[in-house]
């Protein structure tokens, strides 16, 4: 069965239709930029657009960087404060005329990770970190998810972690890859001081260059490995949980 992913993110929207069944894009992305400012009439015209780039009439998974209750996104740290208190799944599904799942874009990407990628199998405590515009942050324990941890807002020297380490901050920095390593770094260590992981994915758009920084992070006890499905993950995820829709 395929599915439309859209995955919303600060600096872009994506989407493509997915194989659910086996995890794979079923055709190219097809991106736009963010609307600026990221306002909700204006994001969903986006959603709108990419829907009707791929000829799209059935159920559709989107992604949101946020706190996301029930459709109703509850925090905006990446984009419009206007988003709070929003039901943006009512507004998606009114602009597409699709029926439309929102759910936190770090949760949908570990959510793929989980059934298609490197937490597969894994029934320990995992933990998915995303790291692009901000830090988004989902944990699975024996394979369920516990929703909205948004762990990437942790204080680290007296600063919201994705303050620090977050891969738009490595390039408005115009960090290297080493002094980058090591703030991620300090960031890992203390997510598993709290939560003692077995293992962490790291996932977002910086994770195709994991070479470039995994050296770096050194966790105490957990294992540590690159999403395998990269960015198209929240993509994925986004599709399968929608995928009771069309049940």
């Amino acid at each position: 069965m395929q599915i439309l992913g859209i995955d919303i993110g600060g600096s872009g929207i994506k989407g493509a239709p997915v194989e659910i069944d086996t995890g794979e894009l079923v055709t190219d992305r097809f991106r736009i930029p963010t609307p600026d400012p990221s306002k909700p009439e204006a994001v969903a015209d986006v959603v709108k657009e990419i829907v009707k780039n791929f000829q799209w009439k059935g159920p559709i998974g989107c992604t949101f960087p946020a706190i996301v209750r029930r459709g109703v996104v509850e925090s905006a740290a990446n984009v419009d404060d206007s988003w709070i208190g929003t039901d943006g799944q009512k507004l998606i599904q009114k602009k597409t005329k699709c029926p439309t799942i929102l759910l936190n874009d770090a949760d949908a990407a570990g959510i793929a990770e989980m059934e298609f990628g490197a937490g597969r199998g894994n029934d320990g405590v995992v933990i998915m970190l995303t790291l692009g515009t901000g830090i988004g942050t989902a944990i699975f324990n024996k394979g369920v998810l516990l929703p909205n941890t948004e762990l990437g807002h942790l204080e680290i020297r007296g600063k919201d972690a994705e303050m620090r380490a977050s891969d738009r901050i490595r390039q408005e920095k115009d960090l290297d890859w080493d002094n980058w390593g090591e703030r991620v770094n300090e960031y890992v260590q203390r997510v598993e001081y709290l939560f003692s992981p077995d293992l962490f994915i790291i996932g977002g758009g910086v994770s195709k260059k994991a070479d470039k920084f995994l050296p770096h992070i050194k966790p105490v006890h957990a294992q540590i490995v690159p999403a395998q499905l990269l960015n198209d993950a929240g993509i994925v995820g986004a599709a399968m949980a929608a995928s009771a829709l069309a049940s």
